[in-house]
């Protein structure tokens, strides 16, 4: 760490954080980083007076709004979720249940997410994990496996060289199987998890065309057992889905 530049070192910081320990203290991060206490308190300083840390009680720091005003700037942001927005609202109106819009995001395929960057959920909605700015996996959520489904032989080859986590008892880790699951999205037009990140819920989710300058895009909604009707679902997902690519596609 200590041939790295600045930026390495700043990013380095950054990363320490997450939604389970968003505030750190500065021990805390020099252990993580590697970078000495006495440079780690410069650094902190620094990245302090630019807005890309915060102070919070107990001594620690968390992650700055400068940051989130920057974030704000993303294509992701001012091009998809803006437009999504009203979209999703009115696909939460007809279903009365969680409606999810994410994005793939990752380096490498082993190391590719769905990082969910719409939600809206109500008092009816069920608990789910998501939030916005989170990150699932692909295999177990039905926004990533509808990722999955746009992505090419060559892509997937390599996706499945990586590990998978079983989230639950019902989580489809297998390659075989989870190809097969894949298969069975394209043929339908959709994708379906059952239980297999959250127990007692489904989810039916929907790919987008791609649009230029944004990344792999999918949108969903998570229901609990009692009440999924499938298809529905799936005509309510898949109509949101097409109008909301042509709002986008109109606006290029």
């Amino acid at each position: 760490m200590a041939r790295d530049g600045m930026l390495e070192r700043a990013l380095a910081v950054l990363g320490c954080f997450s939604e389970q320990e968003p505030a750190l203290t500065t021990a805390q991060i020099s252990e993580r980083t590697g970078i000495a206490l006495s440079s780690a308190h410069r650094l902190l300083a620094s990245m302090l007076d630019k807005g890309l840390l915060m102070p919070v009680p107990g001594r620690r720091y968390s992650i700055g709004v400068r940051l989130w005003e920057l974030g704000e700037l993303s294509p992701v942001s001012v091009r998809l979720r803006e437009c999504a927005n009203p979209h999703l609202m009115r696909l939460y109106e007809a279903t009365g249940e969680n409606v999810h819009l994410a994005v793939l995001d990752g380096a490498t395929p082993q190391t590719s997410a769905a990082l969910f960057i719409g939600r809206i959920t109500g008092r009816q909605s069920i608990p789910t994990l998501s939030r916005a700015g989170g990150r699932d996996p692909l295999h177990a959520t039905g926004v990533g496996k509808a990722l999955l489904a746009t992505r090419d032989a060559a892509w997937l080859a390599r996706y499945f060289t990586g590990t998978r986590e079983r989230e639950t008892q019902h989580t489809i880790c297998d390659e075989s199987a989870l190809r097969a699951e894949i298969d069975m999205a394209r043929a339908r037009g959709y994708a379906t998890t059952r239980e297999e990140m959250t127990l007692g819920n489904i989810s039916v989710a929907v790919w987008m065309p791609s649009v230029d300058g944004l990344p792999p895009a999918a949108l969903g909604v998570v229901v609990h057992l009692d009440r999924a009707d499938e298809r529905r679902l799936a005509a309510l997902v898949t109509q949101t889905a097409r109008e909301l690519h042509a709002d986008l596609r109109d606006g290029d």
